[in-house]
């Protein structure tokens, strides 16, 4: 069983900009052509201060961060060849836009079993604020653990 000790464990913050570079290189192998994400002139076009990202960008952001850790893999020390993803939220609070520094932070939220320990669930919530230090984004991901 997983020691509930670990909710709370937190990363160190990290930073990492938003490039047109990495987002044009997302939209493509998303297969997103709306110009809104890829050009500042459509963007301005529908109110956008500068070009936003397409909804799942911050996962993206969160897979580029260089977390000195890993909370399930070096924290938890779970076994990579028992876990799966078991789910996926986004909450949205601001654009995440082509020019902003997003700073990310990973805490462990939950840690829970169902089947009388035979699955046990790991809950992680990532906060991704811009450089004016405005939420942006709330990442939420489940892990299960198969015993």
């Amino acid at each position: 069983m997983i020691d509930r000790k670990h909710i709370g464990a937190t990363t160190e913050e990290v930073s990492i900009d938003v490039e047109l570079s990495q987002l044009r290189l997302f939209c493509q192998a998303i297969g997103e052509t709306n110009p809104v994400f890829l050009d500042a002139d459509a963007a301005r076009a529908v109110g956008q201060e500068r070009i936003p990202t397409p909804p799942t960008y911050p996962q993206t952001l969160l897979n580029l961060s260089p977390f000195k850790k890993n909370l399930v893999l070096d924290v938890i020390e779970a076994d990579l060849a028992r876990m799966l993803h078991g789910e996926q939220v986004f909450e949205y609070h601001h654009p995440i836009q082509v020019g902003d520094t997003i700073r990310m932070r990973q805490t462990v939220a939950d840690i829970y079993d169902k089947k009388d320990g035979a699955l046990e669930f790991i809950v992680l919530e990532t906060l991704a604020r811009n450089q004016d230090d405005v939420v942006c984004a709330t990442l939420k991901s489940v892990a299960v653990i198969r015993n």
